[in-house]
């Protein structure tokens, strides 16, 4: 999970420049950003939401929403902040839907995706573990992610935006609009209560 961030907000001056030949009518600089920034979009996608087909329709849905406000965005943040705020509000949004918690089902110790009809990726890193302890990696992200899941919704976001993703604090505070104090209360209760759900099951 450390590995996470190889400053993919990374390049801040190259995705300003794609956004302004955006904005000057090159409608394939989108392309560029979408295949820069769709693996981490999904990736928090699916840490909010939890299910694998939920979290590509977000992350899809998050891209559409950019494309159709990009000629208003005015660089106040980043792109990729603003990116994650506009992500961050649509899994909100899903979460609370009726649709989405009639159709919310148990976490799979397979990963994402082994509901109906879904392809979900394939997630072997290295093909020298053994089964065993693949299994083993699998059942700890699962109690991970149903501690992650058990956390009220505002210490879920600063938690995952922070020690899933690895965005700074003053990031954490654009996307979801504090202030940096309320950032690190919101994120020291988050870890305490995660501390205390874990405790020695990992």
């Amino acid at each position: 999970m450390k590995e996470r961030r190889k400053k993919s907000t990374s390049a801040p001056h190259e995705d300003s420049a794609l956004v302004k030949a955006f904005q000057a009518g090159e409608k394939a600089a989108f392309d560029r950003l979408v295949l820069k920034h769709k693996d981490r979009l999904f990736n928090l996608c699916y840490w909010f939401l939890g299910d694998y087909q939920e979290a590509n329709d977000s992350a899809q849905e998050a891209f559409i929403r950019a494309y159709r406000s990009l000629n208003k965005f005015r660089s106040e943040s980043t792109f990729s902040t603003w990116l994650y705020r506009i992500a961050v509000n649509t899994c909100k949004n899903r979460l609370k839907s009726l649709e989405y918690r009639l159709r919310k089902k148990m976490v799979w110790l397979d990963g994402p995706g082994k509901s109906e009809g879904s392809n979900p990726p394939i997630d072997i890193e290295d093909e020298s573990h053994s089964p065993v302890i693949e299994l083993e990696r699998k059942e700890r992200m699962a109690l991970i992610r149903k501690a992650v899941d058990s956390l009220p919704s505002e210490q879920k976001t600063v938690v995952v935006l922070r020690d899933i993703d690895g965005l700074s604090y003053e990031e954490i505070a654009s996307i979801a609009g504090l202030n940096l104090g309320t950032v690190k209360s919101r994120l020291a209760r988050a870890r305490l209560g995660l501390r205390k759900r874990l405790g020695r099951a990992i």
